[in-house]
């Protein structure tokens, strides 16, 4: 049998968070859970345990992270896996979104992402071992109109997933970024759902947002697969870098690469006849 693992999930307090620190107690293993809220994740999750211990943590501020990481390495002497799962989604064309909205997207999806890594990394490097989950989506490798804020975060996601992979592998560290297509959980509900607070009525959001609301309860996905998903690649010596999970992700991202090939031999010449 594998040694217990120590789990640090941000956004713990519901959706994949959630269900992933509920599959990990339920595994056995340990979980730092960090959320905004955390009256809201005591309820989901319960108060500490020998197994369980939640934090508040607003993951844009470095040392609520910084102090969260401190406290579960202190609790549990290591930290295994860490799961980078708080996310913000913002509904706007790039006309509608204002600065600060477009900030607090890259703030919560990348910077705050980073955040954490930071603040793990020196751990994991002196125990040579360990894993980094970092949740994209399949928009993190498809643009999609009306949500290029949260595609652009997402983007960034892969991106520095990628070069962290290069980095962290010499020290025996693993990096794993999941594409999630739809899953069944709250992503797409009112309580979730952000909006631009300026609509312009020629890009038709208010569409788009009734389009995304009518999914919610019907997306494809399982959550409990999902969370089985992530336990299970974490006991694998080589897992993958690259993730999508539900067959919708898988297709729109095989799909979007087809689709690049078939563009980049279209204009090949061209992109040729700049060499000396």
């Amino acid at each position: 049998m594998s040694k217990k693992k120590v789990w640090f999930i941000t956004g713990a307090s519901k959706g994949m968070g959630l269900e992933v620190a509920k599959a990990v107690l339920a595994n056995g293993d340990m979980v730092i859970a960090t959320s905004r809220s955390l009256d809201e994740q005591i309820k989901s999750l319960g108060t500490e345990t020998d197994q369980l211990l939640p934090l508040t943590v607003d993951v844009t501020n470095e040392q609520e992270v910084q102090d969260a990481v401190g406290k579960g390495i202190e609790k549990f002497g290591q930290i295994d896996v860490v799961l980078n799962n708080a996310g913000y989604y913002l509904v706007g064309s790039l006309e509608e979104i204002s600065d600060l909205e477009l900030r607090k997207t890259m703030d919560v999806n990348v910077f705050g992402m980073v955040n954490v890594i930071r603040n793990v990394m020196p751990y994991l490097r002196r125990q040579r071992s360990g894993h980094v989950i970092n949740i994209s989506s399949n928009m993190g490798y498809i643009g999609y109109a009306n949500t290029g804020s949260y595609n652009a975060s997402k983007f960034a996601v892969i991106g520095l997933s990628e070069a962290l992979a290069q980095e962290v592998k010499p020290f025996g560290i693993h990096v794993t970024v999941i594409a999630p297509g739809m899953f069944r959980n709250n992503f797409m509900s009112d309580s979730t759902l952000a909006v631009a607070a300026r609509l312009i009525p020629d890009y038709h959001v208010a569409e788009h947002i009734n389009m995304l609301k009518s999914f919610d309860g019907h997306q494809p996905g399982d959550p409990t697969k999902l969370a089985k998903v992530l336990i299970d690649i974490t006991e694998l010596p080589t897992p993958p870098l690259h993730l999508p999970l539900g067959t919708d992700s898988y297709q729109s991202i095989v799909m979007q690469r087809v689709n690049e090939t078939t563009e980049l031999e279209t204009w090949k010449h061209l992109s040729f006849s700049t060499d000396f």
